[in-house]
């Protein structure tokens, strides 16, 4: 069967993998999942073990796909480690994913406090109290932990954690899904070659 007999044809598809990821955000945010910018994202020890959450991605484009959190988090624990990581896009409506891998890099520290800024107060302020992923023995020691920061910074704007920041997925693969009829779904994955180019290939379903 040729690509044209299929849903998604290798002419549908942008030489250039950030454009066609835009193009299909776009397309996302039009059917109406309610957050097109979560997307799991999976890393590993240094011994391999996995580990996956959702995170919300807060830009993307050229320089690559980036989200925010406390850097002693498990995962940024582990990125810390082993920085390589891979995130998944599902959107239904259409019936599309879109995988990515790549290594990752910490933003700067003026990228982190520009996002923070924009983030409401009380959302700073969780962020700032919260030792995430550590054990607390109940909610009511989580809202206080925020309610003490709330009263120390009352009249002041609200600090950045050291711990607290962004990450910043350099791809160097994407694969775009999109489901197919009798689960013959299209893929196409690219691969970034040695001079930045992208090679494109079919992948079977």
């Amino acid at each position: 069967m040729s690509d044209q007999a299929l849903g998604l044809h290798r002419a549908d598809l942008d030489p250039d993998p950030v454009r066609l990821f835009a193009a299909w955000f776009a397309a996302a945010r039009e059917s109406g999942p309610a957050q097109p910018e979560a997307a799991a994202l999976a890393t590993a020890t240094t011994d391999g073990i996995p580990s996956v959450r959702m995170v919300l991605v807060k830009a993307a484009d050229e320089r690559g796909f980036r989200f925010f959190t406390n850097y002693a988090s498990r995962k940024g624990r582990e990125l810390a480690e082993n920085p390589r990581a891979a995130l998944l896009f599902f959107w239904d409506p259409p019936g599309r994913q879109v995988r990515i891998e790549g290594p990752v890099v910490a933003t700067t520290r003026e990228e982190s406090l520009a996002y923070a800024r924009g983030r409401h107060r009380l959302s700073q302020l969780s962020a700032l109290a919260s030792p995430q992923s550590r054990p607390v023995d109940s909610r009511e020691q989580l809202v206080g932990m925020v309610a003490e920061r709330a009263t120390r910074h009352a009249e002041e704007e609200i600090p950045l954690s050291p711990d607290w920041g962004g990450f910043r997925l350099e791809p160097d693969q994407f694969e775009f899904w999109q489901i197919g009829a009798n689960r013959l779904h299209d893929r196409f994955r690219y691969v970034r070659g040695p001079n930045g180019s992208w090679r494109i290939e079919r992948l079977a379903p």
